[in-house]
């Protein structure tokens, strides 16, 4: 079944405006990000550059669906194709503003890239899936990698603040807070179907917070790592 066919007409106008919403922040943001790369120095404007390719790919996937939902179709495949791109870029952006050792970056780089695209290639089979049964399998199977991604980045985000200034280590405490709390945001959305495959508020939220979540994790994480790059850069000065 088409999800669309689920929503009342109030429904389907609050996530049509909700999508079109997410569109204009993210190509905002990355409008915005753009203006910052001289905000900081030399070192870190790689970390506000992959920001802003993060929220212009998002961008784009965005209007596509939006486009979409606005003639009444629904493709999960754009998310997840966001995703794909995107989340190996997030933790890209991060280790570069925490100040690691190039050892250190490229093998956790060499661990956490491989573990987002299984998470995610994972999910998707999952997502697309009528059964429940066939959900919560790969549900389980994306935690895995999900888990090991969320644990690895608060280990090194918590050893990052320990070693800075006080006004970096409460930015890096800050993005702490946005990653593991809106991360946590598409597991329970991911499994609103098999709650109640019929449920046109059930499909509404899933929507709405699969958007706001990546809102969140794009956009406003974006402007955290700017905040990060810039605190760093005039404790360096």
């Amino acid at each position: 079944m088409n999800p669309i066919e689920l929503l009342s007409p109030d429904q389907y106008t609050l996530v049509y405006n909700v999508l079109s919403f997410g569109t204009a922040v993210m190509f905002g943001a990355f409008v915005y990000f753009l203006t910052q790369l001289k905000s900081v120095k030399e070192q870190y404007r790689s970390a506000i550059s992959v920001s802003a390719v993060v929220v212009g790919i998002a961008g784009y996937h965005y209007f596509r669906i939006w486009s979409d939902f606005g003639d009444l179709k629904m493709n999960e495949g754009y998310r997840y194709a966001d995703w794909l791109i995107t989340v190996p870029l997030l933790i890209i952006e991060l280790l570069i503003v925490l100040g690691v050792s190039a050892d250190i970056r490229k093998r956790l780089m060499k661990s956490l890239l491989p573990a987002t695209v299984l998470m995610i290639g994972l999910g998707y089979p999952g997502e697309v899936a009528s059964a429940s049964g066939t959900k919560w399998l790969f549900w389980f199977l994306a935690m895995i990698p999900f888990a090991f991604i969320l644990w690895t980045l608060y280990g090194q985000l918590k050893a990052a603040a320990t070693r800075e200034t006080a006004e970096v280590a409460v930015a890096i405490k800050n993005a702490t807070y946005v990653l593991l709390a809106t991360w946590m945001v598409y597991p329970i959305a991911y499994l609103f179907p098999v709650f109640d495959a019929s449920s046109g508020t059930l499909e509404t939220l899933r929507q709405v917070g699969y958007t706001f979540a990546d809102i969140t994790a794009k956009g406003l994480y974006g402007l955290m790592i700017v905040g990060i790059a810039k605190a760093r850069s005039t404790s360096e000065s």
